[in-house]
Order: structure tokens, then C-alpha cells, then sequence
């Protein structure tokens, strides 16, 4: 890989209008103290003592009810500062106890086997080589839509804190399970060829499936003895194959020093993204422009053609990913929505590589939008609530918070070291400035929520810390492993109040309602379910709050671009 010579940014200037008026800035307005002087009763003896005696007796009277009134907050565990690395090695086992096909060796997830070794197997199958990648969530459905979000954020975090993932000895062990996830994203379409017509989409239950199937049967992967279908899309799913470019052209940065398998994640990420933009012509859904320019910006920065970023500094393209529309979803990073993490990434480029008109004018609105963005996080502002015990609720309210969470942890880490590595001490809501410290003190609220700082004293992590869920919604972990049961005859331990005899560590569960409210019911799925999407994240976040192994690669995201590649065409 080449590298590049670290260039100077450009200074951060005022803030725009549109972030002086927008919508996220609405900072609660403090109301001011009233002044009580003394010097009108100085000279009144008996007032003072009057005084006096009232504030004694108040006093004991507030002393009294401090032992006797029950009290709004609640025990801390302690939370050391090295508890986000000690935690990255537990978070990423979840990804070893979700491998689906033959188990690779080292697996380290004794009660897991090799499961699901016929998928795409059939007479006359196109493709028969399904086994493979990596289950959802609790059941054993594999969809690619959030396998490859899952992997594109491992390989985001990997890109610009290997270092970090050294340190903590899990480099080796997180590049495997992004190749595992690659590999078999691989063989969902034609990888072969330079286009593409068709790729699978998912394996497992599919609308109008006969019983048994992946959502009626309770039953351990290793036990299923039924077809298993899989889906096929021909036109109507730009944003999985926009994702799916995004999975390997990330991928190919990590495996830049494997020089054939990085140009083989490029070809196939260079023939997907085009599938996506041939099918995004034709569908009328607005739903999948934030996945094109996601899966765009990946491909720059794993090909350095300008082609790409000429795409994704396109007004039209921006508009219609949302970037000036301000919604209640505007500002929230996921699986379902890619802009901010878009914005973000894009933010990078130009506060270390400066790129030119006709670049500059898009990337600098991305660069404001980032900071809107960061603003709607503070709990000076009033975009977003925040429970009790102090966790946003980026999805209002909704089922399934953490994931949320732990994805605007990692951002607001990412931003404040890429203002720190471009010499810029803070940023701009409005009219107030503030340090990049504000946000990593976010960050690490939000870390600190999930791994057991929270009115419940729990850990949502499971295997981390005292306390942790010990009912995951989950049919491998819920069913002893040397307990073959039916489809139905699974049921009783879905049921079961018992707590599961597998403890899959790292699980990061759905997390508490908007009231810090949290119920270990294996059957409640709105608590107790961990999924790829959410333990992706939280690997990310845990990675970039960790304390130990230095700090953010500069470079590593631009190996493919050179300063020379950014000068814009003469025609232009």
C-alpha cells in the first residue's frame, strides 16, 4: 500500500447559517438566579437571628428525610478506565457463537457446531455453495442486508484503530471473522464476472414458506434437518447490493497486504455497486439512496477513482440520501440509515486531504451537517431524550435501543480524534464552541450505560461484569447442546423460565424501554435479543473509547489515494 504525506487542514471557519438555525440547536436556556442581597437586613439583629434559627431547624429537617425518603439515583458499579478494552475480546465472541457452516478451527464457543451444511445444496440450485456466514440473531435466518452493514463497520473500526485491536490481542481474531463474512458474501453472486445480475439476499424462512420453518421451529442450528430456502433479487434491491459494495471495498482495505484477495474484494465491490446504481433507476422507493452513498464513499476510499467521489459529492445524490431533510431519524447511524456515518466519513477527507472544487462545496456541507450531528447527541440540546440513567434514545423511544447508542458512541469518538489529528481543538453548534472532550465524555457515557453504569446495575453485555442477562432470546444458547429436540418440541424451552444452560458471551441484548425498565424474558425479544448490527457497533465503540494501544490511523483509510489523485480534471 502506498503512503501518503499528512497534509495540513483547512481551518475550521464560523458556522454557517443553516447550523446557526437549524433545528437541533434549541439549548435549554438555564433561567437566572435572583439576587438576595443581605445589606437591607444587616443592620436588623432579629431578622438574622430569625433567619438563623429557620435555617437550623430546615436543616435537621432535611437531614431527616435524606435517611428516611427513598432516593432518585442509584448504585454505581465500578467501571474502570481500561473496561472498553477489557470488554472488546468478550463482544467479539458473540460473532464466533453466530458462525453458521462448518466452524472454523479455534472456534471458541463450546456449545456450537456445524450447522446448516446443505444451504443452497438442491438439485438445479444456481448456488450451491450458501453454506456459511453468519446467523442474524437469535434464530437461524442469515440475511446479507445486516451481515454486510455488520462487517463494513468491523472493517471501518479495524482501518482506523488496528493498533488498538493489537494491544488488545484481538487484531488476528477480528480480521478472520470480516474474512468469514467476506468470503461468504462472495459466493451470493457471480463473483467471478466484472457484472452483475442477480444475488442472493437471504437464507431461511422467505414469505409463504411452508412449516417447518427458520421463525415457527425452536431449534438449534445443528438440529435442522429441513429445506431451507433462499432468496433471490433480480431489480428491487439497490440497497443491499449498495451495502454489500460497501462490506467488500472496506473489507479490501483491511486486506491490503493480501495483495489477490484485497483486488478480488475491489473487482466484486466495483461490479455490486454498479448493480446498485443499474436498479436504483428503476425503483421508485426512496428508501435506498443513503445505502448508494454509503456504498460510494467505500468504494472511493478502496479505489481512489474520483469517479466515485464525484457521485457522492453530488447535490442531487445528497439530497436524496436526506442529508437536508431534518427529521426525527436525521442524525441516527444504523443498519437502516447510513447517512451520518456517510457524512462522517466523508468529513474525514476533507479535513486532512483538503480536496478542491468541485469536491469542496459538498464535502464542506457534510462537514457542518457531521457537526449538527454531534450537537444533536449533547444533552445540551433537545433533539433527542435521554432516559433517567442517562442513555439517548436516538429511536425515541422505541424497542431496541442500544444498538443505536453504541453506533453514535463510535461516531462521536471517531469525529473528536479526527478534529484532534487535524489540529482542531473543538467545534461549532451555533454560536457556542465546544472541546472534543464533550464528546468522548458522550461516548463513554453511552459505553458506560451499556456495560453496567444504569439504574438496573446490569451489564448488557452478556459474560461481562457481575450482573448480565442470563435469558437471551436465542435457540442455541436456550436448548442444552445435547438435547436434540423437533421443531415444535423446541417450543417448551423458548418458554422455559430457566435460565439458558449456553451462555453466549459478548451478546449485546436489545436493551431497557425509555424508562431504564429492563426484563430478562427469553420470550420478550424487545429486551433480551442480540444481533449482529448492534454487537458490530458496539465493537466499534469499544474500540474507539479503549484507552491503550495510541490512537487514530491517519493514513490507513487513504492507501488508495494520492494527493495528486484529488487535483480535478482540466475539463472541469
Amino acid at each position: 500500500m502506498t503512503e501518503i504525506e499528512e497534509l495540513e487542514l483547512t481551518p475550521l471557519t464560523q458556522p454557517s447559517l443553516e447550523m446557526k438555525e437549524s433545528w437541533v440547536l434549541k439549548p435549554t436556556i438555564a433561567k437566572k438566579k435572583k439576587k438576595f442581597s443581605v445589606a437591607c437586613i444587616s443592620s436588623n439583629r432579629k431578622l438574622l437571628l430569625w433567619l438563623g434559627g429557620v435555617l437550623c431547624v430546615s436543616c435537621i429537617i432535611a437531614m431527616t428525610l435524606s435517611k428516611t425518603l427513598p432516593h432518585d439515583h442509584y448504585n454505581v458499579p465500578p467501571l474502570t478506565k481500561e473496561n472498553s478494552t477489557i470488554a472488546i475480546p468478550v463482544a467479539l465472541k458473540f460473532f464466533n457463537a453466530q458462525i453458521s457452516g462448518k466452524l472454523p478451527e479455534g472456534n471458541n464457543v463450546s456449545w456450537r457446531g456445524d450447522s446448516c451444511l446443505n444451504d443452497g445444496k438442491f438439485p438445479g440450485s444456481s448456488y450451491p455453495h450458501l453454506a456459511g456466514g453468519y446467523y442474524d440473531a437469535g434464530g437461524s435466518i442469515k440475511s446479507n442486508f445486516p451481515m454486510s452493514f455488520s462487517m463494513t463497520m468491523l472493517s471501518w473500526s479495524v482501518i482506523e484503530y488496528s493498533t488498538k485491536y493489537q494491544v488488545a490481542g484481538e487484531l488476528n481474531h477480528v480480521k478472520g471473522l470480516i474474512k468469514w463474512g467476506t468470503d461468504y458474501l462472495l459466493n451470493n453472486f457471480n463473483s467471478s464476472s466484472d457484472t452483475v445480475f442477480e444475488m442472493v439476499s437471504q437464507i431461511g424462512m422467505t414469505i409463504g414458506s411452508e412449516l417447518p420453518n427458520d421463525n415457527y421451529c425452536w431449534m438449534r442450528p445443528e438440529d435442522i434437518n429441513y429445506k431451507r430456502d433462499f432468496t433471490v433479487c433480480h431489480t428491487n434491491c439497490p440497497h443491499l447490493a449498495a451495502e454489500m459494495a460497501a462490506a467488500l471495498a472496506s473489507a479490501s482495505i483491511v486486506f491490503g497486504d493480501k495483495v489477490e484477495y484485497s483486488a478480488t474484494l475491489v473487482r466484486s465491490a466495483k461490479a455490486m455497486y454498479s448493480f446498485a446504481e443499474a436498479m436504483s433507476t428503476k425503483m421508485k422507493s426512496s428508501e435506498h439512496w443513503d445505502d448508494l452513498i454509503w456504498g460510494g464513499a467505500w468504494m472511493y476510499y478502496a479505489t481512489g477513482d474520483n469517479t466515485y467521489l464525484a457521485k457522492v459529492t453530488s447535490h442531487d445524490l445528497a439530497k436524496r440520501a436526506g442529508a437536508f431533510s431534518h427529521g426525527p431519524r436525521y442524525g441516527v447511524f444504523g443498519w437502516d440509515n447510513k447517512l451520518a456515518g456517510t457524512q462522517l466519513l466523508l468529513t474525514r477527507l476533507r479535513l486532512f486531504l483538503s480536496p478542491p472544487f468541485p469536491y469542496e462545496d459538498m464535502l464542506k456541507t457534510f462537514h457542518e451537517q457531521t457537526s449538527i450531528v454531534m450537537c444533536s447527541d449533547l444533552p445540551y440540546y433537545t433533539k433527542f431524550n435521554r432516559t433517567k440513567g442517562g442513555l439517548i434514545l436516538l429511536n425515541h423511544g422505541e424497542p431496541e435501543p442500544l444498538q443505536y447508542a453504541a453506533n453514535a458512541a463510535f461516531l462521536a469518538t471517531l469525529y473528536s480524534d479526527y478534529l484532534d489529528a487535524s489540529d482542531t481543538p473543538g467545534w461549532y453548534c451555533g454560536p457556542s464552541f465546544f472541546k472534543t472532550q464533550v464528546l468522548r465524555d458522550f461516548s463513554t457515557s453511552q459505553v458506560d450505560y451499556i456495560l453496567g453504569k444504569n439504574p438496573q446495575n446490569i451489564s448488557y453485555v452478556v459474560g461481562f461484569g457481575q450482573k448480565y442477562p442470563k435469558h437471551v432470546h436465542h435457540r442455541g444458547a436456550s436448548i442444552p447442546k445435547n438435547k436434540k429436540v423437533t421443531c415444535e418440541g423446541g417450543w417448551k424451552w423458548k418458554e422455559s423460565s430457566n435460565e439458558n444452560p449456553n451462555t453466549i458471551e459478548g451478546a449485546m441484548v436489545a436493551g431497557p424501554d425509555k424508562n431504564d425498565g429492563f426484563h430478562d424474558l427469553r420470550a420478550n425479544y424487545n429486551y433480551t435479543q442480540a444481533t449482529l448490527v448492534g454487537n458490530s457497533g458496539l465493537v466499534a465503540a469499544l474500540v474507539a473509547s479503549s484507552r491503550g494501544g495510541g490512537g487514530l490511523d491517519r493514513n490507513g483509510l487513504f492507501s488508495a489515494i494520492t494527493p495528486l489523485s484529488l487535483s480535478p480534471d482540466p475539463e472541469t
